[in-house]
């Protein structure tokens, strides 16, 4: 069998496809959990709060591994921001969760705690990693 450039490339729309409109949902995580948070991640991370930003990464973390697990397994695109949805919402419940867990988490985090912005970072990359398995349909 002879091997043609043409067949490695011929994919690379899909590829372009799929991988950009991630990268717009993940950037549509960025800016929907920060805005739901009580507290400016982005600030304090400019301002060198270890804390807020271990618990943005893991948030982060924890939503591009459901969507990592998507794209390799949708169907369309469709099913793709569908279940990039479902890992929003995951994320934000994962988040109402562990405050509830943690009374006072958020003004740790704000307060430099990184014990408790480790914490959230876990629980949101563990749920993260479950999430991601469940997709695998």
């Amino acid at each position: 069998m002879s091997y043609t450039i043409g067949e490695s490339i011929r994919y690379v729309d899909d590829f372009l496809i799929y991988f950009g409109l991630a990268l717009a949902l993940f950037i549509a995580f960025f800016f929907v959990y920060t805005a739901v948070t009580p507290y400016k991640e982005l600030k304090l991370i400019r301002d060198g709060n270890t804390a807020a930003a271990i618990s943005l990464s893991g948030a982060m973390i924890g939503f591009a591994l459901p969507v990592a697990s998507t794209v390799a397994n949708a169907i369309n695109l469709v099913d793709m921001v569908l279940f990039a949805v479902v890992a929003t919402v995951v994320q934000l419940v994962v988040f109402v969760i562990a405050r509830m867990l943690m009374p006072g988490l958020t003004g740790s985090i704000e307060d430099g705690n990184t014990a408790k912005a480790t914490f959230l970072a876990t629980i949101s990359i563990s749920v993260g990693v479950l999430n991601a398995a469940a997709l695998v349909y």
